[in-house]
C-alpha cells in the first residue's frame, strides 16, 4: 500500500542525460507537488491526454514548496542541467509563488541551464525581463493546428499564443524548448504524423529545441476511456522515427524526444520484439542529429504499413489493430 503523498514533499526526482551547451551532461530531473493546472482547475476538464494533476495536491502551502526545494538542494550535486516540473505553470503565481520561483533562481544560478515549463498566458514582458540568462522555457504547444488544439487536445490557448510567448523569450536572449504532441487524440496515425511535420515548421522560428512526445494513455484521463474501449492507439515508434527523419536538418531547432511509457501498450510502441532497439535509436539521434542512427530493421515495419493503409481506406482513427489481434489483452 502506498503511503500518503505529503505536500511538502517531492513527488520525483532522477539524473538523466541532456543537452547543455553542446555536450551531453548530467540533468537532474525534480517532479513538485503543486496546487495544480490552472486551466485543469478552471472547470474546461483540461486537456485530454493529461493526468499530471494526480502529482497535484489541495493546500499546498509556500512553506511545503520551500520544503520540496530544500529537498531538491539535497539531491543537487552540482549537475549542469536542472529541471524542474510542475502539474502546470512555474510562472503561475498561484501555482508558485514569486518567492518561490526567485528562490529557484538563487539556488540554481550556479547551473549551466534551469527548465521549467509554462502556458504561453504568463509569459509577460515583464516576468520575461525578470529571468536569468541560463532559464530555459519549456512550451506546450503540442500543435500548430488551431482545431486540433481547440477540439482535439481542450488546450485552452491558440498556436498563436505560444508563437508570441516563444518570439518574447527569444527576443530576451532566452532558451525556448518546444512541445508537439505525436497522434492527439481522434486522428490517425498518418494525420498525427503529418501535423507534427507542420508543426515543426510553424515552431522552429522560436524553439531552440523541438520535443516530439507520443501521446501516452495517463489514468484518469479522457485518452484513457477512448484507448480502453478501442477508439485510441498510441502512436507506433516507426511512426514517430518517420517523423524525426522527415523533420531533421529542415529547422534550425534541435529535434528530440524522450517518450513517457514507451514499449508498454499505454506508451508509444511496436510489436515488442524490436520496442528496446528502437527507442535506443530514438535516444541516440536526440544527441546526434544524424538521421542515420535511425536506422532499425524489424518485419514489423510493413504491419506498421500495411495499418498506415488500412486506416486510410477506413477512414477511422480506432485502433484497427485491436479487432485482428486475439493475443492484445489491455492491462488497465
Amino acid at each position: 500500500m502506498k503511503g500518503k503523498r505529503m505536500p511538502n514533499e517531492l513527488e520525483a526526482s532522477w539524473v538523466e542525460k541532456d543537452m547543455a551547451g553542446g555536450e551531453i551532461v548530467n540533468a537532474l530531473v525534480l517532479i513538485m507537488r503543486t496546487n495544480g493546472c490552472c486551466w485543469a482547475k478552471s472547470g474546461s476538464g483540461g486537456c485530454t491526454m493529461c493526468g499530471y494533476r494526480t502529482a497535484s495536491l489541495n493546500g499546498v502551502t509556500e512553506a511545503d514548496l520551500n520544503a520540496q526545494i530544500d529537498q531538491a538542494l539535497a539531491k543537487y550535486k552540482g549537475e549542469p542541467f536542472v529541471k524542474i516540473y510542475t502539474s502546470g505553470s512555474f510562472f503561475d503565481p498561484e501555482e508558485i509563488p514569486v518567492s518561490v520561483r526567485e528562490r529557484v533562481f538563487r539556488e540554481f544560478a550556479g547551473c549551466r541551464r534551469l527548465l521549467v515549463e509554462s502556458r504561453p498566458e504568463f509569459i509577460t514582458d515583464e516576468l520575461v525581463a525578470s529571468l536569468p540568462k541560463n532559464i530555459t522555457v519549456a512550451l506546450g504547444l503540442e500543435s500548430s493546428n488551431e482545431e486540433i488544439l481547440r477540439t482535439s487536445i481542450n488546450k485552452g490557448f491558440t498556436a498563436a499564443q505560444s508563437k508570441a510567448a516563444g518570439e518574447r523569450l527569444k527576443a530576451a536572449g532566452l532558451m525556448v524548448r518546444t512541445y508537439l504532441l505525436l497522434k492527439p487524440p481522434f486522428m490517425s496515425e498518418k494525420a498525427g504524423m503529418d501535423d507534427v511535420i507542420s508543426s515543426v515548421r510553424f515552431a522552429g522560428p522560436f524553439s531552440d529545441e523541438i520535443s516530439i512526445n507520443p501521446l501516452n494513455i495517463q489514468h484518469g484521463t479522457y485518452v484513457e476511456r477512448l484507448w480502453k474501449r478501442g477508439d485510441f492507439r498510441p502512436p507506433w515508434i516507426w511512426s514517430l522515427m518517420e517523423v524525426m527523419k522527415k523533420v531533421s536538418g529542415t529547422v534550425d531547432s534541435r529535434i528530440i524526444s524522450s517518450p513517457s511509457g514507451g514499449g508498454s501498450q499505454r506508451g508509444v510502441h511496436n510489436c515488442g520484439k524490436c520496442d528496446a532497439e528502437a527507442l535506443a535509436a530514438v535516444e541516440r539521434f536526440s544527441f546526434s542529429q544524424n538521421p542515420s542512427d535511425l536506422n532499425v530493421a524489424c518485419e514489423c515495419r510493413k504491419t506498421w504499413e500495411q495499418y498506415l493503409e488500412a486506416e486510410r481506406y477506413l477512414g477511422t482513427a480506432a485502433d484497427i489493430g485491436r479487432a485482428f489481434d486475439s493475443d492484445l489483452t489491455i492491462r488497465m
